[in-house]
């Protein structure tokens, strides 16, 4: 569980980092990262990658995810 949170930290913080220039708070950026993760983890399923089971790999995963999910975000914000 830890390592969900610290993996969750590092996908958020490096996704907002890309997609706005800085984090979102740490609590933003830990449910980010690993709604990222799930994203991510089905994105890349859905594309018959596989990641190799380390955290590097974890973190990259999650962080695809978490840039799908604020990209998706500022689609329904625009259109709102």
């Amino acid at each position: 569980m830890i390592t969900w949170l610290v993996t969750g930290l590092i996908a958020g913080w490096l996704a907002g980092m890309v997609m706005k220039g800085g984090g979102y708070g740490i609590i933003v950026d830990i449910i980010l990262g690993i709604l990222g993760g799930i994203v991510g983890g089905w994105v890349f399923g859905m594309l018959h990658l596989m990641s190799g089971g380390g955290m590097i790999s974890s973190i990259v995963v999650s962080f695809v995810g978490a840039v799908i999910l604020v990209w998706i975000t500022r689609l329904i914000k625009k259109k709102a």
